[in-house]
Order: structure tokens, then C-alpha cells, then sequence
């Protein structure tokens, strides 16, 4: 159970309150330590599913865990932008939103002994989201990134729903026959 892959998701878990005290604590260039710190847990985002894959670690506390430390960390960093002023709270919540909608999507679908792999729009979805937060926090910062952050948080929230569309088009059969 605990090996490199799961230690890094539990990681990014533990990095996720830390974020949010960083982001909404008021120190001298907390927008630089809170940037580490999400890129940090963004990085063990990226590396936990590569090691487990490559070194066939694959195990079933991994494959719980992962998405909820992606959903928490992601959700936090989004959340804390909107109490600091920079991301609009209904875009927010269309994202968070977002990826509660896909996990009942997930849960319906494995109620059925069915698995919902991560897709490449999902894979764009989380690039894209990442992007934005750490423009946007850039931003908060440097008020000339502000702009980008911005344009990042359309792309993000665009490719959000374009994601959450085609995991339910593609999985509109578990739908149907869990209403059955």
C-alpha cells in the first residue's frame, strides 16, 4: 500500500491546507510561496500516475485516493482564489461543480462494475486548470499576469465543460441503465 506513487498522492493531500494558509495569510511575497506550493502538489499530480504505471504499482488505495486529492487540491486552489478577488465565484463554481458531477458519473458507473478511465479531455481540463491558478496567483502578484490568468480561467473553464460534456456523452449508456 504505501509506496512512492501513494506517498506522493497523500503528499499532495497534506500540501492542500498548507496552500490555503499560505494563499490567505498575509506575509510578504505569499503569492511566490503559494505558487510553489500548488506547482509542487500539481507536480505530485503529474508523477504519482507515471511512477505507479512504469513500475506497475498500481494499487487500489492509489486509485481511490488520486482523484481526491486532485478534486481537493484543485478545488481549494480555485475556492481561495475567488476569497482573495481573482477568479468570479460562478465560474468556480461551474468548475468544482464540474468535477462533483463526473464523480457520481464514476460512482454510478462502478456500481455497475464499470471503470471511467480519465480521458484526454479530462487531461486538458486539469493542464489548463493548472495553468490558470498559477496565473492567476501570479497575477495577484504581478499585475501585468492578471490579463493572462484571466484569459487562462476562460480556457480553463471552457475546457471544463467541454470535459464534463463528453465524459457524460460517452458514458450516456451507464446513465440510461442505472435509471432502468
Amino acid at each position: 500500500m504505501w509506496n512512492l506513487p501513494n506517498s506522493l498522492t497523500v503528499l499532495r493531500i497534506f500540501l492542500v491546507p498548507l496552500l490555503v494558509a499560505v494563499l490567505l495569510t498575509e506575509f510578504p511575497d505569499k503569492e511566490f510561496w503559494g505558487l510553489a506550493i500548488f506547482l509542487l502538489a500539481a507536480l505530485t499530480d503529474l508523477m504519482d500516475g507515471i511512477i505507479a504505471r512504469r513500475t506497475n504499482r498500481i494499487t487500489v488505495t492509489g486509485t481511490l485516493l488520486d482523484p481526491i486529492a486532485d478534486k481537493l487540491l484543485m478545488s481549494a486552489a480555485f475556492i481561495s482564489l475567488v476569497e482573495l478577488g481573482l477568479a468570479p465565484a460562478w465560474m468556480v463554481t461551474v468548475i468544482v461543480g464540474r468535477e462533483f458531477a463526473v464523480t457520481a458519473l464514476r460512482m454510478i458507473a462502478m456500481a455497475q462494475n464499470v471503470a471511467i478511465a480519465a480521458n484526454w479531455w479530462g487531461k486538458v481540463k486539469t493542464g489548463s486548470q493548472v495553468v490558470a491558478v498559477a496565473l492567476l496567483i501570479l497575477g495577484k502578484k504581478l499585475g501585468t499576469w492578471m490579463v493572462l490568468g484571466r484569459i487562462a480561467l476562460w480556457v480553463a473553464l471552457i475546457m471544463t465543460v467541454v470535459s464534463m460534456v463528453t465524459y457524460f456523452w460517452q458514458n450516456r449508456s451507464i446513465m440510461r441503465e442505472a435509471e432502468g
